[in-house]
């Protein structure tokens, strides 16, 4: 009976970190800033002129399959530790810094792309901020359309 109770609370606790990696993630090429009028199907367009451009190193924020093997791994490692409370604290902790330790790994090993902020001064004086991938031959002083969270030239 003290084993399923030990399985079941290693199951359960496997569980609440797989579900942890369930997050919703804004798409890459999305603008931020100040709100602006919508079309009914959410597309912005406007002018303004590029105040300036970041590069900016993006890298995967969510909880993947790293921190759910190493929560899993750590679980039933830490559960071989101890009785009674102890073993409970024990696998509590050996799950938790699987997780950690299972994600970190899974971060390291994952390539960083390379994003580029602009940051624009729209033609209402106030400022918007695009995410992309690429350049697009885009210059600080340029003046651009946003259309879709997407800057171009004109």
């Amino acid at each position: 009976m003290k084993t399923m109770q030990k399985t079941g609370s290693v199951l359960a606790l496997t569980a609440l970190l797989a579900l942890a990696g369930c997050e919703t993630m804004a798409p890459a090429n999305t603008s931020v800033g100040t709100a602006y009028p919508q079309s009914s199907y959410g597309a912005y367009t406007g002018y303004g002129v590029v105040q300036s451009i970041e590069l900016v190193q993006q890298g995967s924020s969510g909880v993947g399959a790293g921190a759910v093997v190493g929560g899993i791994v750590g679980g039933i490692l830490g559960n071989q530790v101890g009785g009674g409370r102890g073993n409970t604290a024990a696998t509590v902790l050996g799950a938790a810094g699987g997780a950690y330790a299972g994600h970190e790994l899974e971060k390291r090993n994952q390539p960083q792309a390379n994003a580029y902020k602009f940051n624009i001064r729209m033609q209402d004086g106030s400022y918007q901020s695009v995410m992309q991938p690429t350049i697009d031959d885009i210059r600080v002083g340029d003046r651009v359309r946003i259309d879709n969270g997407v800057a171009r030239r004109y």
